[in-house]
C-alpha cells in the first residue's frame, strides 16, 4: 500500500510548553488509522499541525509525498487533505444540501464574475455540485435531512453532515476529529457502520477517538499519545495490552494490582 500521510519527528511547543514532542508515524491508502490517548495528551494539536492550522515548531508533514508543511489549511485542503473538527462547523441556516454543496465547490472553476452573470460555467458547475451532493447525502443515509436547517439537526446528525461535506472535497485522506463525541449509543454504532464501509470503499481516514469500542472496531492500526509523546502504535490487540498504555490511562498503581 503507498503512503497518504506521513509525519517526521514532528513538534510544537508553546511558550514553556511542548505539546507534541518528536511524534512520527504513516498512514497508508485505504486505511483507517486511529490515535488516541488521555485528555491533553496532544491528539487534536497534532491533527491542527497536519491540517496547516499549527505550524510545526520542528519536524515535517507530508501528503502522498509532497511536504506540506506550513502550508495554509484551504491549500492543504485543495491537495486532497479534508478534516472535521470537535465542535460542529456548519452553516447552521443553510440546507443539509447546501452544506454539502459548499465542500463540492473546491472541485469546480467558477470564478466571481461567472457567478454574477450566471453563465454556462456557472450552470455547470452548479449542476455538478447539486449531482455529487445528492449522492454523497444518500450514501451516508441523510436523505430524509437534505433539506433540514443544519442547525435544526441533532447532535449525531450535524455529526454525518460534516463528515458528508469533508468527503465532498474528494479527499484522498479525511481526518475526524473525535466524530463520536455527544452521541448516543445508536448513532455511535451507526456513525461506526460508517466509517467501516468507508474503510470497504479504500477511503483513507485518520481519526481521534476517546470511545475505545469505536476505536478498536474500526481502526487496523493505532497510535497512543501521552503527555505530546508517542508511547505505542499496532494493531487493536497491541494496544490493548500494552503496559505503558494501560498506565497512561489508569495509572501505575491500578496496573501493577492488576486491575486492568
Amino acid at each position: 500500500m503507498s503512503e497518504v500521510l506521513r509525519t517526521d519527528h514532528l513538534s510544537i511547543q508553546f511558550g514553556g510548553l511542548k505539546a507534541v514532542n518528536d511524534v512520527s508515524f504513516q498512514v497508508n491508502e485505504g486505511e483507517t488509522f486511529g490515535i488516541i490517548g488521555p485528555n491533553g495528551a496532544g491528539k487534536t494539536t497534532l491533527f491542527n499541525m497536519c491540517s496547516g492550522i499549527y505550524k510545526p515548531t520542528s519536524g515535517d508533514v507530508y501528503l502522498c509525498g509532497e511536504k506540506i508543511t506550513g502550508m495554509h489549511p484551504e491549500n492543504i485542503c485543495n491537495k486532497g487533505l479534508c478534516r472535521t473538527f470537535q465542535s460542529s462547523q456548519l452553516f447552521a441556516f443553510m440546507s443539509v444540501l447546501e452544506n454539502v454543496k459548499v465542500g463540492c465547490h473546491i472541485g469546480t472553476r467558477t470564478g466571481f464574475k461567472d457567478a454574477i452573470m450566471r453563465n454556462k460555467r456557472y450552470k455547470q458547475d452548479e449542476e455538478f455540485a447539486y449531482e455529487k451532493s445528492l449522492e454523497i447525502i444518500e450514501k451516508v443515509g441523510l436523505k430524509k435531512y437534505i433539506d433540514t436547517k443544519a442547525g435544526n439537526l441533532s447532535y449525531g446528525i450535524q455529526r454525518k453532515v460534516e463528515i458528508a461535506r469533508a468527503l465532498a472535497t474528494d479527499p484522498k485522506i479525511l481526518l475526524l476529529d473525535e466524530p463520536a463525541a455527544g452521541m448516543n449509543p445508536n448513532e455511535t454504532a451507526d456513525l461506526m457502520d460508517f466509517v467501516n464501509l468507508l474503510h470497504l470503499e479504500h477511503q483513507t481516514v485518520l481519526l481521534i477517538e476517546h470511545d475505545m469500542k469505536f476505536v478498536m472496531n474500526s481502526c487496523k492500526r493505532i497510535l497512543v499519545l501521552n503527555f505530546g509523546q508517542k508511547i505505542c502504535e499496532g494493531t487493536p490487540e497491541e494496544v490493548r495490552n500494552n503496559k505503558d498504555v494501560q498506565e497512561a490511562y489508569f495509572g501505575s498503581g491500578m496496573v501493577t494490582k492488576g486491575v486492568c
